[in-house]
């Protein structure tokens, strides 16, 4: 009777209606840009801004008991422990298809990010399409991805470096090493204001692109299983304009 009892326990708790009632993860760590305000700025070993504010909100809301937002230091570090599965999520990402390999999208995105071409105050130039790069010098942040279409135009067309953080981009373009920034228009603003650069450098006015940004679980995580229920809670946040308030926000405490 008691080995009966026993059998009949264990065969219940295995049973795969109690497994999948439980939750994906009940910890989560998500990571994401140390220098892109309001989105994502780093505030020593954790990130605040709109992304993890509201990554933490939906996380919660799907039974995420602890929501670890880390830190890793640059940008290119961030994606480096999302893709190993170090951090189980990331935020206030584009897409690409190599990213795709080694992240799970929550469709669609979030946000729309203009991405904006700075220069040296008085240094403008005409700026109608991608084709007007050709032959100056740009400079980016490592780890920057603007969608597969400039990506390639830029991997085959223009000479682009990348600097190791957003400050050394900037510092590269006002020492003339570079005749063009490519920064998205939120931070560009921010941190060219932050670093005193403001009355330094200016916005070419026609934007390179708007991309769309993602939230992306790592497919090296067991929270990925999450995904289906963390997107219809988000779609409903970014329906309700939650995410702009968000943004808004975050623009005030990062000025």
């Amino acid at each position: 009777m008691i080995r009966t009892a026993f059998i009949t326990l264990a065969a219940t708790l295995l049973s795969p209606t109690l497994l999948m009632a439980q939750p994906a993860c009940t910890s989560i760590t998500v990571t994401g840009h140390p220098s892109y305000p309001p989105i994502s700025e780093a505030k020593d070993d954790t990130l605040v801004g709109a992304a993890p504010k509201l990554f933490a909100a939906v996380a919660k809301r799907v039974g995420v008991k602890n929501v670890n937002v880390k830190n890793y230091g640059s940008w290119d570090k961030a994606q480096a422990a999302t893709r190993g599965g170090e951090a189980d999520a990331i935020f206030g990402i584009y897409k690409n298809d190599e990213r795709a390999e080694w992240l799970d999208y929550v469709e669609p995105p979030f946000m729309m990010d203009p991405v904006s071409i700075i220069v040296r105050k008085g240094d403008g130039f005409p700026f109608a399409d991608w084709a007007d790069l050709k032959g100056r010098k740009g400079v980016t942040n490592i780890g920057e991805s603007f969608g597969e279409s400039f990506d390639a135009f830029m991997a085959a067309s223009l000479t682009v470096a990348r600097a190791e953080g957003v400050d050394k981009a900037f510092a590269e373009l006002i020492a003339k090493s570079a005749d063009y920034l490519i920064i998205g228009m939120y931070p560009g603003e921010i941190e060219s204001e932050k670093l005193g650069l403001k009355a330094k450098v200016e916005f070419l006015p026609k934007s390179l692109d708007s991309f769309g940004m993602y939230i992306g679980f790592s497919k090296a995580s067991k929270c990925s299983a999450m995904k289906t229920e963390f997107v219809d809670i988000l779609n409903k946040e970014v329906k309700s304009g939650w995410v702009e308030k968000l943004i808004e926000e975050a623009k005030k405490k990062s000025d």
